[in-house]
């Protein structure tokens, strides 16, 4: 069985054909739990009512930070994101962090964002899920001094450096990695995947987004997370069997009030 870490089955993508069967097609290809997660709190009913239609997806809660400054989700406080993790499909906090990539808000706002579901993680013991992109060192500061080395979790859809891999797994947090290790000029990326322990690895779709090979340019969707879980199985000299296995373990031990 695999675990698609990471999925977004609220967005409009799916409205369609329905969350049934793209999920039903996920469990064809050998896909048996899923994670769907929150990227605005807002919007946190919509998440939680496709992982409560469904025994095998679970949900998180938290702020993206392009929206960190936005009107609904800049003075979201820790108390009430504890208080949403009281539901028993949250199973993670985020995804939350940092991008200074597109900087859609701005930069001291996705701080101090990110730095509250940080305490929030801490007051619950649950996971955090972060979004990172080109702002290595200010993730690893507050990850290292609000986290105080004690908050976990996954840096999700891992395409950073290698600094920022060995620095999160120095903290004891998991890799993540989506399609993007599949595509042709990803083969730094593909090396930092090599050097992974495979007991801190887990693979995801990130759909509807970043399709992996040979689905590239389509609508992502839980069933692909297969290609990628085959490529990473071959960077690390094992069958895609194993890497299923061990990545599913890894997603239980991690997100450990997720019921199998």
């Amino acid at each position: 069985m695999l675990v698609d870490s990471h999925c977004h089955l609220d967005y409009p993508d799916f409205e369609a054909e329905g969350v049934p069967e793209v999920v039903g097609r996920a469990k064809a290809a050998g896909v048996g739990h899923f994670l769907t997660i929150c990227t605005e709190i807002a919007k946190f009913p919509q998440i939680l009512k496709v992982a409560e239609a469904f025994s095998f997806i679970d949900c998180t809660v938290g702020t993206h930070p392009h929206h960190a400054a936005d009107a609904g989700e800049i003075n979201v406080s820790r108390e009430e994101i504890v208080t949403l993790t009281k539901n028993p499909k949250v199973v993670g906090i985020g995804e939350t962090g940092l991008d200074y990539y597109y900087d859609h808000s701005p930069r001291e706002e996705q701080q101090r964002v990110f730095a509250t579901h940080i305490e929030a993680a801490l007051e619950t013991d649950l996971p955090l899920v972060i979004h990172t992109r080109d702002a290595d060192d200010d993730t690893i500061r507050l990850m290292t001094d609000v986290g105080q080395r004690k908050a976990r979790g996954v840096m999700h859809c891992f395409s950073g450096t290698k600094y920022l891999a060995e620095a999160s797994l120095d903290l004891g947090f998991y890799v993540s990695f989506s399609g993007i290790v599949t595509f042709k000029k990803s083969e730094e990326l593909r090396e930092i995947a090599r050097t992974v322990p495979l007991d801190r690895i887990l693979v995801e779709t990130d759909s509807p987004y970043l399709a992996p090979m040979p689905h590239r340019g389509k609508r992502n969707e839980p069933a692909f997370v297969v290609h990628t879980a085959q490529l990473v199985a071959e960077l690390k000299g094992v069958s895609l069997e194993d890497l299923a296995a061990q990545t599913t373990q890894n997603f239980f031990t991690l997100f450990n009030k997720a019921k199998k």
